[in-house]
C-alpha cells in the first residue's frame, strides 16, 4: 500500500504559517511515501518566496514532485516572465515536474501554466500539445499494471467548486489521458478539495483536487489530501487543520 500526501496552493508570501507547520508535523510523524505539490508554491514568484518554499520542502525529507502554478511565474517582471520564467526556482529545480515511480504507482507531471495566453486572464489553465505529448510519453513508460496518476496545477474540467480553471484543451487532454490508461488526475488551483469519479468513454478517471495551506481559504479550512493506493484501488482522505 502506497500512501501519498497531496498538497497545493501553499502561496509562500501569503502562507498560513500554522497550517504549513501542521502539515510538516504530519509528514514528520507519519512519513508518507511521497508528497505531490500541485502548484502555486508562491504568491508572486519572488526570490524570497521561493527561498522560503525551498527551505520548507527540503525540511520534509520525503520524495517530492512539484508542479508549476500560475502564481509561480513572475508577475511584476515582464523580462523574467517571458525570458526566464522558471529561473527563480533555484534549489527546487530537482523537484520540479519530477516523475515518481513507487511500488505499483507511477506519477507523471503535466504543465498547465503558460507565460502567455491569447486571453485576458492568464491565471487560467492551458494544455499545449507539447506538454500533453510529453505527459503521454511518461504514461506510456509506466510499468505494466501500475496505477498511473497525472499531476498538474489546473483542473482539466470544472469540478463544481467556487473557483474555476477554464482550462483550454483540458477536456481533450483528459480524453487522451483516459485512453492512455491514466487512473487519476491530481490538481490544485481552486483552493477547495474535491474527489470526482469522472466518466470518460467506457472508463472512469478520478479527478482529485487539493485545498490550500495559505491564508487564501475559500469554502474549506487549510487542508491536504491523503491518498492510499493498492491493488489498483485509490482511496482518499481529506485532512483538515483542526
Amino acid at each position: 500500500m502506497i500512501r501519498l500526501f497531496h498538497v497545493s496552493d501553499i502561496h509562500f508570501g501569503a502562507e498560513d504559517k500554522a497550517a504549513t507547520a501542521w502539515f510538516a508535523d504530519r509528514v514528520h510523524d507519519e512519513r508518507p511515501d511521497a508528497i505531490i505539490v500541485t502548484g502555486d508554491l508562491t504568491m508572486r514568484a519572488r526570490h524570497t518566496e521561493f527561498a522560503a518554499a525551498s527551505h520548507w520542502l527540503e525540511s520534509l525529507r520525503r520524495p517530492i514532485s512539484v508542479e508549476i502554478g500560475n502564481h509561480d511565474v513572475p508577475y511584476f517582471n515582464p523580462f523574467a516572465r517571458f525570458v526566464r520564467p522558471y529561473a527563480r526556482y533555484g534549489r527546487l529545480e530537482r523537484m520540479i515536474e519530477r516523475p515518481l515511480e513507487l511500488d505499483g504507482v507511477h506519477i507523471v507531471p503535466m504543465r498547465t501554466t503558460s507565460r502567455l495566453q491569447l486571453r485576458l486572464n492568464w491565471s487560467k489553465g492551458i494544455v499545449r500539445d507539447r506538454q500533453l505529448r510529453a505527459t503521454l510519453a511518461g504514461v506510456a513508460a509506466a510499468p505494466k499494471d501500475a496505477t498511473v496518476l497525472v499531476a498538474c496545477h489546473h483542473p482539466l474540467v470544472e469540478s463544481g467548486t467556487n473557483g474555476t480553471a477554464h482550462t483550454r484543451g483540458g477536456s481533450a487532454a483528459l480524453n487522451a489521458l483516459a485512453a492512455a490508461g491514466v487512473h487519476a488526475v491530481l490538481t490544485g488551483h481552486v483552493h477547495d478539495p474535491f474527489d470526482i469519479a469522472h466518466p470518460v468513454g467506457d472508463r472512469v478517471v478520478r479527478l482529485i483536487g487539493a485545498g490550500t495551506l495559505s491564508e487564501r481559504v475559500r469554502s474549506t479550512l487549510p487542508s491536504f489530501n491523503e491518498l492510499h493506493i493498492g491493488g489498483g484501488v485509490i482511496t482518499t482522505r481529506l485532512r483538515e487543520q483542526a
